[in-house]
């Protein structure tokens, strides 16, 4: 089994959550972060550059603000991890910085806290 951590832009929460049930994976963790990728954008900033304002398109790359963000973790059996990412990125993919980004890392076991079953019975199985 694979732990899924996919970071993707707050508006595109409930369409990810959508699709991911459709694609037959209804169960996940999410949350509210904050953070920056390599980019440094400052959406307020980006927005006055888009209109043409000098200032802003001077200061374009210096920010240090941190951008709320969306955190999904998904636990899914090897045979569904493809099928997981490609979903997360069908959705959220817009060509542009700050998509997100999708982590996929390896889980050992998980047990469900009220039969006390454990690995992949607990999981979504499609």
């Amino acid at each position: 089994m694979k732990e899924i951590l996919a970071i993707i832009r707050m508006n595109m929460m409930n369409l990810t959550k959508t699709a991911l049930s459709e694609a037959g994976i209804p169960s996940i963790t999410a949350g509210s972060v904050l953070g920056r990728g390599k980019g440094l954008v400052d959406l307020q900033l980006l927005r006055g550059a888009e209109k043409g304002y000098e200032e802003a398109i001077s200061q374009l790359g210096q920010s240090n603000r941190l951008i709320p963000k969306r955190i999904l973790i998904i636990v899914v059996p090897n045979k569904l991890v493809k099928k997981t990412v490609k979903t997360i990125i069908k959705v959220n993919k817009t060509g542009k910085q700050g998509d997100g980004i999708i982590c996929v890392m390896p889980c050992l076991d998980a047990v469900r806290v009220r039969t006390g079953e454990s690995g992949d019975e607990v999981l979504d199985d499609v």
